[in-house]
């Protein structure tokens, strides 16, 4: 059911024919037709609903259906420059990603702190008794991890109901991996003179922990300083950088990847050999090939070499052996006693051993290639052979000659893929425990205090990226016919820019420090998209820390309109940004009072990372060529402006903003706008950059902008609903999405001010009483 409201709540029935409210089905000529009362006309707000079910009754795609319910939405109608009307569809819509996607990640990190790490760690074989007892300390640290995320994931497993986590339970601890108030913020604009257009906006309270609080501040602070106490401090163990840390994940997560794709891809060479076939023998090859030389590089590294010379001087026999040398040779060799890794203490380097034969490991890793090339060499002399015969034997007996020797090529190449599939798992196995053992270290480092950090990053890490996968599939369903960006997705990768509202003051600042982490961790997220094989849509991560990979399902008739790159299974990539602006009060007395350089150092941060992503846009694909992307000369004007006014360090520059937001709407990108809860500042920036996208985009009357900003934030419509004094602070009621009564710019700067004042004028007069 419809219902018509004027904005002071009276009733005005008969003001428009509900059938015109349906977007996209308003004829000009009817536009023309009711246009004569805009003069005497108040009514902004057309009709307004609630209701469960799809988000939109012309969205016909099952996936946005599966991962969007509950949608919330307004219509109103504006004029424009030339007296016509507007039509405007707002919606507000949960996700059932809320609970889906950290449930996910929370079973990957038990299945990797079980499966992987634990397993790995007690596959290192014998180790000395300090490094033993250093691993039996990770592994305990490691199932108390696990533990805890057990007890998590069961308790979320009961929970039915509400797709979203409403901002009054930011801080249970049951909830900790669940994003606030994540929701779709669409606006679906019908205009007679232009085409409709949606423009979509994720609206997420900042990823942070806040059940852990920010008494000591936010991942980022609390990881820098720790970096700095394991260097500072006599750890017992081998200090590894972060990056090599990094790098030994990646080589882990290398193996695991490629490995089996070898294997597979040589086993269909030898079914191409047993059917004799020349074309699938040769594709084969080809794979087969393509995967070797990836697994041969993602191992040529020094970080490998160095790793197994340190876990070889950590084995039982090292000690014995080297101090038997020593004690022969004690005069000649004091002072290198002196230096001997025999000393348990913290090292900085990696300890060498003149017995130790570093060459072992490059005879090894070298065997790969040269097992490779025997089979491509046995390839090309089979094709050449069967090319020779070909042309000599008659054609009528080629059937009965292939008959006879189908088994020749199985039987010739067998042998070397054996062989290969053999030199693969023994530097596996090398590389493994190796990368192991540098992991080991960083464990052992980080204990006590890396249990609670490395808690910390998984919840934030959860949060963030259930926001993203929204947007992925939000921006991918309503993109499916926009050839541009989908060579753009796969050429390059999607911009994904986030909007922070965060002031740098007290708790807030915690909030950012540990937001800027998470959004910065999905630069290692990929996105894969596969053909459905069930009414299943909703999407599945793969992975393990720093590495996952979010597999979306499409029905096979969007799936069609993919690429054949993405079809056959092409990892997408994310470019993640965040630019934060604090616009409230505390800000304020950051700016004047405290510390706003993390602000600084985010947003510059920031336009170097979105200045990469548009080099590679530029440098794979023509801008012309993109469908929604203007000229190159625009975007560089709008780049450059954007870091004129980073540099500019005004106070509350809004203009960063959106400017930012301008940039990555040209660039098909996600958007995303956060503060601490996702209600107040959020909405007031969501419903400002709408009106300003009427205004520019759409012809909106520029007499009815603030009319049009204050229908859009105005609670007094029907569906209005009810919320603490502090909306901020208070709790939604009947788990239903926040109203949006919000103050103008303005208003909330000049009471920036106000406060300062009314702060002086009390310190003054506390002053003069005890005076």
């Amino acid at each position: 059911v419809f219902h018509c409201r004027t904005l002071d709540g009276v009733d005005k029935a008969g003001i428009i024919d509900v059938s015109l409210v349906k977007m996209g089905e308003i004829e000009e000529g009817e536009a023309d037709h009711i246009r004569t009362d805009v003069q005497g006309q108040q009514c902004t707000l057309v009709c307004e609903c609630s209701s469960a079910g799809t988000t939109n009754e012309k969205d016909n795609c099952p996936l946005i259906n599966t991962v969007f319910k509950n949608p919330v939405w307004k219509i109103y109608r504006f004029p424009t420059t030339d007296n016509k009307w507007l039509y405007v569809r707002e919606q507000m819509t949960e996700s059932t990603l809320s609970f889906h996607i950290p449930k996910e990640l929370i079973a990957l990190y038990i299945i990797e702190d079980t499966n992987v790490r634990i397993q790995e760690l007690q596959e290192l074989g014998d180790l000395s008794p300090h490094w033993n007892n250093l691993r039996e300390s990770v592994i305990t640290h490691y199932e108390q991890l696990v533990s805890s995320y057990k007890d998590t994931l069961t308790e979320l497993n009961k929970l039915s109901g509400s797709s979203f986590k409403p901002s009054c339970s930011k801080g249970e601890k049951t909830l900790e991996f669940i994003p606030i108030n994540l929701h779709l913020q669409r606006m679906h604009v019908h205009s007679p003179s232009k085409k409709d257009i949606t423009y979509d906006v994720i609206t997420v309270g900042s990823p942070a922990a806040h059940f852990q609080g920010f008494k000591n501040g936010g991942l980022r602070r609390l990881l820098n300083k720790f970096e700095i106490e394991k260097k500072n401090t006599g750890y017992q163990c081998i200090y590894y950088s972060p990056e090599n840390t990094a790098k030994a994940k990646e080589v882990l997560s290398n193996i695991n990847h490629l490995q089996p794709l070898i294997s597979s891809h040589a086993d269909l060479l030898l079914n191409s050999a047993q059917q004799r076939s020349s074309d699938s023998l040769k594709n084969s090859l080809k794979m087969l090939s393509e995967k070797t030389e990836l697994f041969v590089h993602a191992l040529k590294d020094q970080l490998v070499r160095s790793a197994l010379l340190a876990l070889y001087t950590a084995r039982p026999g090292y000690v014995n052996k080297r101090q038997s040398v020593l004690s022969n040779n004690v005069e000649e060799n004091s002072t290198q006693h002196e230096e001997s890794p025999l000393r348990i203490t913290r090292q900085d380097s990696i300890p060498h051993h003149s017995e130790y034969d570093e060459e072992e490991w490059d005879r090894v890793w070298a065997n790969v290639g040269k097992s490779l090339n025997c089979i491509i060499a046995m390839v090309d002399r089979l094709l050449e052979q069967d090319n020779n015969k070909e042309g000599e034997i008659d054609p009528t007996l080629a059937d009965l000659i292939t008959s006879h020797t189908s088994g020749d090529w199985y039987e010739q190449l067998y042998p070397l893929i054996v062989t290969l599939k053999d030199c693969v798992t023994e530097v596996v196995e090398r590389a493994r425990k190796s990368m192991a053992f540098v992991l080991l270290q960083e464990a052992a480092c980080s204990m006590p205090q890396g249990l609670p950090l490395n808690q910390r990053r998984d919840m934030v890490f959860s949060q963030a990226l259930a926001g993203l996968v929204c947007g992925f599939v939000i921006k991918l369903c309503t993109s499916l016919h926009d050839k541009g960006f989908l060579q753009q997705l796969h050429s390059v990768g999607l911009l994904a820019q986030y909007e922070g509202l965060l002031s740098t003051y007290s708790e807030e600042i915690g909030m950012l420090e540990d937001m800027v982490v998470g959004i910065s961790d999905l630069q290692q997220v990929t996105f894969k998209i596969v053909e459905a094989k069930s009414d299943d849509l909703l999407p599945v991560v793969n992975g393990r820390r720093s590495c996952y990979t979010v597999e979306v399902k499409l029905p096979a008739q969007m799936f069609e309109l993919l690429p054949q790159e993405i079809k056959e299974g092409k990892l997408l990539h994310i470019y993640p940004v965040l630019f934060n602006i604090g616009i409230n009060e505390q800000q304020t007395l950051a700016e004047r009072f405290g510390d706003i350089s993390l602000q600084e150092k985010i947003n510059q941060e920031s336009f170097e990372l979105l200045k990469e992503y548009f080099k590679a846009l530029t440098e794979k694909l023509p801008l012309d060529f993109l469908q929604h992307i203007p000229a190159q000369t625009d975007l560089k004007e709008l780049l450059e402006n954007l870091h004129q006014n980073i540099q500019a360090k005004k106070r509350k520059n809004v203009e960063i903003l959106w400017l930012a937001a301008t940039i990555c709407r040209r660039l098909n990108g996600i958007r995303f706008t956060s503060c601490k809860s996702a209600k107040d500042r959020t909405s007031m920036s969501v419903t400002l950059e709408q009106c300003s996208i009427l205004r520019d985009e759409h012809d909106l009357s520029k007499d009815y902008f603030m009319r049009a900003l204050d229908c859009m934030r105005s609670r007094q419509t029907q569906g209005a609903l009810n919320e603490s004094d502090d909306p901020e602070a208070g709790c939604v009621t009947d788990n239903k999405p926040t109203s949006r009564h919000f103050y103008p710019v303005a208003l909330l700067l000049v009471s920036s001010h106000l406060l300062v004042v009314w702060l002086i004028l009390s310190l003054a007069l506390l002053l003069a009483k005890y005076q």
